[in-house]
Formats: C-alpha cells, structure tokens, sequence
C-alpha cells in the first residue's frame, strides 16, 4: 500500500471512530438538554426570531466580495467537522462571497442531506448564514487588492461551472473533488499563486485544511463573528 493510500486510509478510520465518538456525545448533550428545558413563550420565542433577524440583516449588510463566511450547524456532522479543527474547533463549514446583482451569494462546497448531489454551490447569504439550521457563524477578510478580488471572482465562478462533487474522502491530492475548506484553499492559491497563503494542518500524517486554517493566519481578520441566540 503506498504512504498516500495508507494515509487516506488512517484518516478514514479516524474519521469513522471520530464520528461514533461524536455522536455519543451528541445524544448525551441532547438528553441532558431536552430534559433540563423549559417551556418556550411566544414572547421569549418572538424576541429570539427578532434578535436572530437582526444579527443576519448585519450580517449581510457587512459582506463584501472576496470575503470568507464560516458556520457552525446544528447536527452531530457538524459537530465532528468542527473537531477536526487543530486549534479552533468553532466552525464546521465555510464558502466564498461575491456580490452579483447588489446582493451577496456565497459559494460553498458541501454534501449531506442538504445537497444529495454532492455539487459546488451558490447560495444568498441569508441562506448560508440562516439561525433555523446554525449556531455560529462569522466573516473573515483577507488583504486583497481590488485586482486579487476580480481574480477571485474569475476562478470561483469557474469552479461553479464545472460543479466539482465534495470530497468525502478530505484528500487534497485529488483536485477532481473538493470539501469546503479545499475549495476556499484552492480559490485562494490559484488567485495568489501562492499554495503556501494557507497553511495546511497535519493529523496522522495526513495533509488538509482546516476551517481554522482559513482565519487563524497573517492574511486574514475577522471582521464579524456571532452566535446565534
């Protein structure tokens, strides 16, 4: 078996352990949680939809082309994605903006129930960001001239025509297929013509990019973070 087969191989199965782990945890936290609630009022519930709408009406109002927009979402999958962070384990996905039309749409790589077929997307962002499915979410800049952000554009909507399928297997040696922070990666080196803009992280030998990677580095600022009420 040769090192790069073998070091899919080990992430796999970490992968798969990770997630059984997870999701222990997960339907323990969701007991704990659904035994100690309590009832809900219209009024609590109206004033947390009105504190949600307002933050994602910010949320929008601060986004510019070439920003990068993380998530946190509600499910065990997310909650694993996360973990595999090596530094921040705060966010699970992550997309790229432009501004079309006046309006910001993010395109995102992502699988699962919410995309069965498994293809690059392009979402508004009220959609990406929405508190019905996130707990979390934030926007991070990074110090782009106007030129590296047409660039960015360029190759992203290039990537959205070609519709790559998601990576299930996070291998960023394959470029046919990519996961969510391959493919900010990806955009981000092709545009800088740098690999190295973004730092990778290592785990069991096995090279990837995490979402942390994206925001914890020299190039990038976050502009704007939340968490959903």
């Amino acid at each position: 078996m040769s090192k790069s087969k073998l070091a899919i191989f080990v992430f796999a199965g970490f992968v798969m352990v990770a997630a059984a782990i997870v999701e222990l945890k997960f339907l323990n936290i969701f007991e704990s949680r659904h035994i100690a609630a309590q009832p809900v009022t219209d009024e609590a519930l109206a004033g947390q939809i009105a504190a949600n709408k307002l933050i994602m009406d910010t949320a929008v109002s601060l986004l510019k082309s070439g920003d990068i927009v993380l998530r946190r979402g509600l499910g065990a999958d997310s909650y694993m994605l996360a973990e595999m962070n090596r530094k921040d384990k705060t966010y699970s996905h992550c997309g790229i903006v432009m501004i079309e039309g006046g309006y910001p749409f993010v395109y995102h790589s992502i699988g699962g129930e919410d995309n069965p077929d498994e293809r690059l997307r392009r979402d508004s962002a009220v959609f990406f960001f929405s508190p019905l499915h996130n707990t979390h979410a934030a926007i991070v800049r990074y110090k782009f001239s106007e030129a590296n952000i047409s660039k960015l554009g360029e190759v992203v909507r290039q990537y959205y025509r070609t519709k790559p399928k998601f990576d299930l297997k996070f291998d960023l040696q394959t470029e046919d297929v990519l996961y969510c922070s391959e493919f900010v990666y990806r955009s981000v080196s092709q545009t800088m013509a740098d690999t190295a803009y973004i730092h990778t992280s290592d785990l069991f030998g096995h090279r990837f990019v995490g979402i942390d990677d994206l925001f914890l580095n020299e190039h990038a600022n976050v502009v704007w973070q939340t968490k959903f009420k």
